[in-house]
This record gives structure tokens, sequence and C-alpha cells, in this order.
């Protein structure tokens, strides 16, 4: 079998093989490695390693060859680190951009409070966890590297519900959150409700102690789950966004409270239900604008409860399609967190206004380099840049850049 050397590592997370002028890709592979392997439609799903680098470690997940949670494992701590800070640079260089990495964090082993698992009823009982590489399977998961110790705890009590809720053909997806009260579980994809499905979940939810547990849009418990947002404590609607770890967020939130010191009115975009907004308006006015309803008013009743917070003006707005114009950017300083698919329509608005300055925080470093680059022609730049690994062991990965005129 002809062999192949792994020149790099694909923003996915799999090895680009080359061999001549021939490309496949190759999962589980580091840079510099040889493998050998059948190539079936670009991909080399199950190489060989001939010769090893010497960044491969023993992954220590029982389940990681087969489940597509993770992708990284076998590479030491710092070779992922320092591959997730390349990622970054070489996205803003694609753009014609550099910017200096001030820090860079990585949240533990086993910190995830917030995951979603896939479910699937069987004849024997439930499949629950990740799907497969590139698959529609799930692996079965018992003990998970990245979860919460209360969400592991948990997964037999969710597997009883993907048994009770689930039809024989279909897939639940649980979104499954640890809050202060308790874990706040939310299903999508199961059986239509009736009497005797909510019976058996209110059982169940009871058994295992939920703060919450939501059916589709029904709710099942009526425990408020509560998230500590600085002083302020948030129940957030089923489902809702949160960053992934505590510690990610608490990296996060550092960082833009240090970028904005000083700043007496603060304007947020793509607010949610308040994690930076809430503990920034303790020293800051802050007008907060999300496109849902339902994060604003957690946000609201939860500043309303904490009390000595600044005030806070909330805003209902679909930023993508109405983005903020210039004479709506007059503040001391903006911080943005908007979704994968970054801010393009409201980075041209921001790049005409006269704002002191901006914190830019962002989940996909392409989209956050395009929007740079769309700052940087009008006279912005990046002084400083902060990466942020909360999806340990995946390809995944943050950054909050401090933006300013030259």
């Amino acid at each position: 079998m002809t062999h192949w050397t792994i020149e790099r590592l694909g923003r996915k997370g799999d090895g680009v093989a080359i061999r001549d002028d021939a490309r496949a890709l190759a999962a589980l592979t580091l840079p510099g490695e040889v493998i050998e392997g059948e190539v079936v439609e670009g991909r080399i799903a199950a190489p060989r390693i001939i010769t090893p680098s010497a960044d491969r470690v023993r992954p220590a997940c029982q389940h990681y060859r087969a489940c597509g949670g993770c992708s990284l494992m076998h590479g030491s701590d710092d070779f992922v680190k320092t591959w997730k800070v390349g990622v970054v640079t070489e996205a803003l260089r694609a753009q014609g951009l550099t910017a200096p990495v001030a820090g860079v964090h990585v949240s533990p082993p086993r910190s995830r409070r917030r995951a979603v698992l896939s479910g699937r009823r069987t004849k024997k009982g439930a499949l629950l966890g990740f799907h497969a590489r590139a698959s529609e399977v799930i692996v079965d998961i018992s003990d998970c590297h990245v979860l919460r110790p209360a969400i592991q705890k948990a997964l037999p009590l969710l597997r009883e519900i993907v048994v009770v809720g689930a039809s024989r053909a279909g897939e639940l997806s649980l979104t499954v959150t640890e809050t202060r009260s308790g874990l706040d579980v939310t299903v999508t994809g199961g059986k239509t409700m009736e009497p005797a499905l909510f019976e058996a979940l209110a059982a169940l939810a009871d058994k295992g102690d939920l703060a919450r547990l939501t059916w589709g849009d029904q709710p099942i418990t009526r425990r408020p789950p509560a998230i500590a947002f600085g002083r302020a404590q948030v129940t957030p609607p089923p489902g809702s966004f949160l960053q992934a770890t505590a510690e990610g967020e608490a990296a996060l939130l550092a960082v833009i409270r240090d970028i904005t010191r000083g700043a007496n009115r603060i304007i947020e975009l793509f607010a949610g239900c308040g994690t930076f907004t809430l503990p920034l308006a303790e020293t800051a006015e802050i007008h907060a604008i999300e496109g849902l309803p339902a994060p604003l008013q957690a946000m609201d009743a939860a500043a309303r409860k904490a009390g000595g917070l600044r005030r806070i003006t909330t805003e209902i707005r679909d930023l993508a399609r109405r983005p903020l114009l210039i004479d709506e950017l007059g503040y001391d300083a903006i911080v943005i967190d908007p979704p994968r698919a970054g801010a393009e329509p409201q980075a041209r608005e921001i790049a005409k206004s006269k704002a002191g300055v901006l914190a830019w925080v962002s989940c996909d470093p392409v989209t956050f380099a395009r929007d740079a680059r769309i700052l940087a022609e009008s006279g912005w730049e990046i002084s400083r840049l902060f990466v942020i690994d909360q999806f340990r062991w995946s390809p995944h990965v943050e950054t909050v850049a401090e933006i300013r005129r030259r």
C-alpha cells in the first residue's frame, strides 16, 4: 500500500495527506506523520500510522476512535494550543492582517457545562452520545472527558428519557446545561405530547431532580434553572445559548472588562440573555441588542432582581437584516458577539463610526478575519487578540479582540 505524508491539519482537524500530486484528508493524524490507507471519496477514513509524530499522545477516552465529539485528543496539549492559535493567525493573514496574540486560555478537561447530545431508541434500550465522524450513527458514551460531572452522572437518566420519549424511527436532540439549581434539559424530535407521556417524563424529571425539562416548547417541570452573570441570577430560555464552560466565559469576560475599562456608555450587539451585559452593567450604562425577545426578557428580569446595576436598556433587532447605522453607534465602547456567520453588514457600519473601542468576540476565525478586514480598510486595527479554547480536543476555537482606530 502506498505511503502518504501529512502536510498539515485542515480547519476541521483532519490531516491533509499528500503523495506526489495527490491529496486526501486523513482523520486522527498529525503533521509530519507518514501513513497508509485506502482513499474513498477523497478521505482516508482509517489511516495506519507508519511514522508517528513526536506530538502524538495516547487518547484518554475509550470512545475516542469512534466518537465524533472530539478530533484532536491524539495530539499533545501544547500541539493543539499552538495549532489553534495558528488557525486564527492564518485566517487573519489570508485577509492581509496581523495581530499580536496577548493570551491563550484552554478550558480544563470535564468542564463542558452545556452539550447537545443525540439519542435514539433501540430494541434493548437507547443510544445516547455524539455522532460518529462523518456519520449519522450515534456512538453510545459511558464516560466523556469533556462533560461536567453532573452531566456525566445524568447519562443513565437521559437514556431513560430517550426510551420513553423517542419513536423507533426518530432521533432526539437533548440540550443539557448545568445550572446552579440543577440540570436544564431541552429535548426536540420526540413523540407528540399526550397525558401518559407527560406523566412519564415528569416522573423522570423528579427522579433525576432536574431543574427544568422542556419537551419541544412545552415545559414539564417549572423549577427555574439559575445561571450567574456577575451578581445577577438569570433563568435562561429553554435551550438558549450559553458559553460552553464557566472557565471560558470568565476568560472572555475578563478581556472584555479590560478592553472597555473606563467606558461610561457601552452598546452590546448580539447580547443574548446577558452573559456580558449584566457584569458590565456593574460599572457602565449598557444598551443591549438581541434578535429574539425571550433572552432579553430573561436579562431584564435578572437585572431587576440583582439591584445595584447601572441603567440597562434593551432592543429587539435582527442585526443581520437591519444593522445599526453610524448615527446609532455613538458609544464609548462596542461589544459584539455575533454568530458563526459573523456580522459583515454591521462591521461596515461600525467601520464608519466614531466609537472609542471595539471588543469583538468570535466563534469562527474565517468570518472574524473577513469582518476585521472591513474595519481595517477604514482605519481600525487589532491591538490585542486573545485565543479562547472552550471546546477542548475539537477544532473549534474562539477569539476576543481589542480593535481601535489607528
